[in-house]
């Protein structure tokens, strides 16, 4: 029997409540199955109550390293009521997001086969090994993040629902900037916009970052009315004092700073070569990443060393304040949570207008980017199939 007891009271309650059990109650029909009962809660033990069944949401993203889309991931993961709902992050390689997740003891699984760049056979691989996940698993939801897992996750996802009797799946996938905005050739940008839309197609609700975004979801057959705006959000940050920053540069001399992964799309060279014209600039770039050396080279290569600083990984909360000018040069973005850190922090700010940077920048309030309003909506979205 899986309930000791159960107490059926009529007409206190409006929630209704699905019991398992291997026998009823009274005059009901002895055998096995589910019903769903007007039950008051608050006369149940509480080892009754933790028979109730939780939400089971999975989030899958491609790297497990630290950068926006992981913080998203992240602060979702934590902040889902842990009564309601037994979360799972699924990642690819890196440390940062699982040991951050452990830390507040959410539970993540480590793919041997995700990587960003495309390689048939590991992501036949990966195919299979998704497959296999959410046999083992059975979630509820999954929520899909960055590009390349959400395309291969919401197919292994319809695969399996559809070849599972009554079973139920709902699949939302995050769009953190669209992988067709960024600088490429015409016909690879097609390909990408040909993935994104069957990604898009295949998943019941798409979230996007930015309403630049938006516009080109709706652009997408059969995707636009199934997308939602709702911007990242940031609660309180306590600042750190930014003197590791300003220990690292002559006295009294005006900093730029930029923070995040270091890769081409976040164009940290461009503020090397803007160093290179302008013997006055002194720039902090702090991040790691695949252009690390790349940057390190250039720097040497100028004879920039003592005016551009390659800071390595660090808190963005930790430097901000260590920083004069924020400086995001970035060619494509979602709606970066360090450019929200930026402003929160009082910066003057240098950026290009790419993705949601304009939405953050003409903003007059934060309130439509706070934490509280983005994990709301976006449970919302799990409510709804």
């Amino acid at each position: 029997m899986l309930l000791e007891k159960v107490i059926i009271i009529n007409n206190i309650t409006e929630r209704l409540v699905k019991i398992k059990y291997k026998y009823m109650i009274g005059l009901l029909p002895i055998k096995e199955g589910s019903a769903y009962f007007r039950v008051d809660k608050s006369i149940l033990s509480a080892a009754v109550i933790n028979n109730f069944k939780k939400t089971k949401i999975l989030y899958l993203i491609t790297k497990g390293n630290w950068g926006g889309a992981q913080r998203y991931v992240f602060d979702l993961a934590t902040n889902l009521p842990k009564n309601e709902w037994d979360v799972v992050v699924v990642h690819g390689k890196g440390e940062i997001l699982a040991e951050k997740l452990k830390k507040n003891e959410i539970r993540t699984i480590q793919l041997k086969n995700s990587q960003r760049d495309i390689n048939p056979f590991k992501d036949l691989l990966l195919f299979f090994e998704l497959l296999g996940l959410y046999k083992r698993e059975k979630p509820d939801v999954v929520h899909l993040n960055s590009s390349k897992i959400g395309f291969l996750g919401a197919l292994t996802a319809l695969i399996y629902k559809l070849s599972t009797i009554n079973y139920k799946l709902k699949t939302v996938f995050t769009a953190h900037g669209w992988p067709f905005g960024e600088r490429r050739f015409p016909p690879a940008r097609a390909l990408l916009w040909f993935f994104s839309w069957l990604t898009a197609l295949s998943c019941h609700n798409i979230i996007v970052v930015s309403d630049f975004d938006l516009r080109a979801a709706r652009n997408m057959p059969f995707v636009g009315k199934k997308t939602l705006r709702i911007y990242n959000g940031i609660g309180h940050i306590a600042f750190g004092s930014g003197d590791m920053i300003r220990q690292s540069f002559p006295k009294g001399v005006r900093i730029t700073g930029t923070v995040g992964e270091l890769n081409k799309n976040k164009n940290q060279k461009a503020l090397i070569e803007q160093a290179r014209k302008d013997p006055n600039l002194y720039v902090a770039i702090v991040g790691d990443g695949e252009n690390l050396l790349f940057l390190k080279k250039k720097i040497e290569e100028y004879g920039l060393e003592s005016r551009v600083k390659l800071m390595g990984f660090h808190w963005a909360s930790e430097v901000l304040k260590g920083f004069d000018v924020f400086a995001l040069p970035s060619i494509k973005e979602g709606l970066p949570y360090v450019l929200l850190e930026a402003k929160l922090a009082g910066l003057p700010i240098v950026a290009n207008r790419v993705g949601g940077v304009e939405e953050i920048l003409d903003a007059q309030s934060m309130e439509e980017f706070s934490l509280k309003r983005m994990v709301e909506k976006t449970v919302s979205v799990y409510s709804v199939v």
